[in-house]
């Protein structure tokens, strides 16, 4: 109450000198617990930060187990293992034991405020799993090979322990599904919008660049067709979750230029293996306000009068989650944890695409083949058929997960829907 009383005094004493002060910082509020899961506060959208903040869509685990019979199947911290998505969804694996691995060009993560501990993080993650580790002691050398860090600004942000966790998932992810590739963190400056989309426009300047991947958002406003340039570039493919709100409509998941990123749960057997998926309750997902229907998505039925996401979805639910490491405390959990939300989504449907090792030129050459081939086949996809958003999931395309998942080719495993 004291910080706050002080915040409030300090911010009234700037108004009467005529100098801008911003809102409570949306990093400074607590989070919240939900039966067995805890919603960090820069998961929480508060008013005041419709169309001026983004919040980040990761919630954390933290009850027991409910998937009886796997304990065996799982990571470190109760989540779920690199290779049992990689096995979900026919992500390719390494050809043997120590590589060559899947993967090419570079996946960039785009998050707000510093990591630092980034580095030393994404190497415990990727030695825990087997996977590369970035053999440099600087995180921000433009040489490393398997992990860079990239401030959007040109100088180091302030350091943000919630969004930390948010960039943890997101750089361990990408890279669990697509180890070959170089993973780059670019911090924007805060969570505004404005710094956020200049992040996206340093992301698009990264040597490399083939995915981008940004696991927050916030809800609909006026002002976000202005942004709709940041995305209308040849070269990368965007991606963005599509929410944790059930059934609610974020940007810039919903932009014509970005592939929505919806949330399913899977259902594994007492070996950790895939045997059912749903419709996540929390997902995103719904008609936009204020964009248009972009061509790719006319003639799918089921689709509203404009742009309808998601587009393609993966596990999210926190209670079907994923290992994550993060060394830094926040909201009093740290170390080995195990994520859900639509942040889980956005990173490895980036890296899944980076491992199929297909040109697109843009994001909207990606989504146009996506819903072509969807339209032509639509057994490429998992149809998920269970499960409800607020939206109820069922036969083809729906706003509880777009197409579906990605499926597995029956005749080798690997992933047959990109």
């Amino acid at each position: 109450m004291t910080a706050h009383i002080t915040l409030n005094l300090a911010a009234t004493a700037a108004l009467l000198l005529g100098v801008a002060v911003p809102a409570l910082a949306q990093e400074e509020r607590p989070g919240r617990h939900e039966g067995n899961v805890f919603i960090p506060g820069t998961s929480i959208e508060h008013s005041e930060d419709v169309g001026l903040r983004a919040h980040t869509n990761h919630k954390i685990f933290v009850g027991p187990s409910n998937r009886v019979g796997n304990e065996g199947g799982l990571g470190p911290g109760g989540g779920m293992r690199p290779d049992q998505l990689r096995q979900f969804y026919g992500v390719p694996a390494p050809s043997t034991a120590t590589g060559p691995w899947p993967g090419q060009g570079t996946i960039v993560i785009i998050d707000a405020y510093d990591y630092p501990t980034a580095l030393s993080d994404f190497n415990v993650f990727s030695s825990s799993f087997g996977l590369p580790v970035e053999s440099s002691t600087s995180a921000t050398a433009s040489s490393n090979k398997f992990f860079q860090v990239v401030y959007a600004s040109g100088k180091v942000p302030t350091v943000n322990a919630s969004w930390g966790q948010e960039a943890a998932l997101d750089i361990e992810w990408a890279h669990a599904m697509a180890p070959g590739a170089k993973i780059v963190l670019v911090e924007a400056n805060s969570s505004s919008f404005a710094d956020l989309f200049a992040a996206v426009d340093a992301a698009y300047k990264v040597a490399g660049v083939k995915q981008v991947s940004m696991s927050w958002g916030g809800s609909e406003s006026r002002s976000e067709t202005s942004y709709e340039s940041h995305f209308n570039k040849s070269g990368p493919i965007f991606f963005a979750s599509a929410g944790d709100s059930g059934g609610k409509v974020i940007y810039p998941s919903c932009s014509q230029f970005v592939v929505a990123a919806g949330g399913t749960s899977v259902t594994t057997n007492s070996a950790g293996g895939w045997t059912a998926e749903s419709a996540w309750s929390s997902g995103g997902g719904g008609t936009s306000a204020y964009i248009a229907k972009p061509s790719w998505q006319a003639g799918i039925a089921g689709t509203g009068t404009r742009r309808s996401t998601p587009d393609i979805s993966s596990d999210a639910d926190p209670n079907t989650g994923v290992a994550v490491y993060d060394s830094t405390p926040s909201g009093g959990y740290s170390g080995w944890m195990v994520f859900g939300g639509t942040s889980v989504s956005s990173p490895c449907l980036a890296g899944m695409v980076n491992t199929n090792n297909k040109t697109y030129v843009s994001t909207t050459d990606f989504l146009t083949t996506l819903y072509k081939n969807f339209k032509a086949t639509p057994t490429i996809f998992r149809d998920i058929t269970t499960g409800s958003n607020h939206f109820k999931a069922g036969p083809g395309w729906d706003f509880a997960t777009g197409v579906g998942t990605p499926y597995p080719n029956p005749s080798n495993g690997l992933n047959a829907s990109f």
